[in-house]
């Protein structure tokens, strides 16, 4: 066999998942580590993103995009979204050349929210009293046991409106759009993939070997895939597969209500 087509043999096309919500299920920084392993290696010719995600946090959801963009500098990027690419799992997909989705698929949510629990009344109930002793006058804005200011409130609205906006402008490069046809979609609402391919933000109707092959016509290379995941802590590999997926599932239990001041994607 020569030394040429074992090397053609030898290449592969990466596939990773994006299953579960952003910060939560699917971190940031071990996406990031991966997708940096994935840029790096000569061996794999482009990258397929297999996405089924609700979204979740909007800084982990942006900082892997970047993430993505920097692998689709140097190789061909394809998203494929299975089952909902909405929010922060479309965002990341918009850092892909080219987005696939199945014809089931729910795609968009192009939008921002900023969620928090109200406790002041619970604790005034319980008779429970908070003091706070703090640097600055907005150290604890966002805080559940006391109203917001009016300050506060026109402060979050102002963060939430620019990190809208730096949404707007990551989906009007990708799909070649105008911020305000962006802007006229980005109303929060989802829509099924047929209608998404109509509006243009995806390319075409397809499952995830569709995907497959275009990422290899892209790169040029055999339809070769290899499923990729984040490397796990030696204390997720102990405790064995069973015992991480229900610490998981409590951690990101845990994040979504304790944490749900969060602006969210």
């Amino acid at each position: 066999m020569s030394i040429m087509l074992m090397n053609r043999l030898q290449q592969r096309i990466g596939v990773v998942e994006v299953f579960g919500s952003i910060g939560g299920a699917v971190r940031s920084p071990l996406m990031d580590r991966l997708l940096a392993r994935i840029r790096e290696d000569a061996q794999i010719k482009a990258l397929v993103l297999d996405v089924d995600s609700p979204g979740g946090s909007a800084t982990a959801s942006e900082y892997i995009y970047r993430s993505v963009l920097r692998v689709a500098e140097r190789k061909p990027v394809v998203a494929s979204i299975r089952g909902v690419g909405a929010s922060g799992s479309y965002m990341i997909a918009c850092g892909a050349q080219r987005i696939v989705a199945s014809k089931g698929a729910i795609i968009g949510s192009i939008g921002v929210i900023s969620i928090r629990p109200m406790i002041e009344e619970l604790l005034d109930r319980a008779g429970i009293d908070i003091t706070v002793n703090k640097s600055g006058e907005f150290k604890d804005m966002g805080a559940p046991w006391r109203e917001a200011t009016a300050e506060e409130e026109e402060k979050m609205q102002a963060l939430i409106d620019d990190t809208f906006g730096a949404f707007v402008s990551i989906v009007a490069e990708a799909r070649g759009m105008t911020d305000s046809a962006v802007r006229a979609l980005a109303t929060g609402e989802v829509y099924r993939a047929d209608k998404a391919l109509e509006l243009g933000l995806v390319d075409e109707l397809g499952d995830l070997d569709r995907a497959i092959d275009l990422a290899a016509e892209l790169a040029g290379v055999p339809r070769n895939p290899v499923f990729l995941r984040p490397q796990r802590s030696l204390r997720e590999r102990l405790m064995g597969p069973l015992a991480d997926s229900l610490v998981g599932a409590v951690v990101e239990q845990i994040d979504q209500r304790l944490w749900q001041n969060k602006v969210r994607l």
